[in-house]
């Protein structure tokens, strides 16, 4: 399984954007400061992750949600996440 996840940074509330072959194992690295794009923001917490049986298709999913479009459709889908 291939997931495509969404942390917020409860230190500055800016959101990051990930893919990964292993959910848990990548939010403790975050969590953790292992990942230098989120180092200086924990904690980080979980606000959304989509799980794919593709990797192409997280992969693709993950670039779409960096983009301007992308984030668009992040904040109408946790709208009410990111109050």
């Amino acid at each position: 399984m291939f997931y495509v996840y969404i942390l917020q940074s409860q230190k500055d509330k800016g959101l990051y954007i990930g893919y990964t072959n292993n959910l848990k194992k990548r939010i403790k690295e975050h969590q953790s400061g292992q990942v230098f794009a989120t180092k200086g923001r924990s904690p980080m917490k979980l606000i959304h992750y989509q799980g794919f049986l593709s990797q192409k298709d997280a992969l693709e999913t993950e670039k779409y949600l960096k983009t301007t479009r992308g984030w668009e459709r992040i904040h109408r889908m946790l709208n009410n996440t990111l109050k």
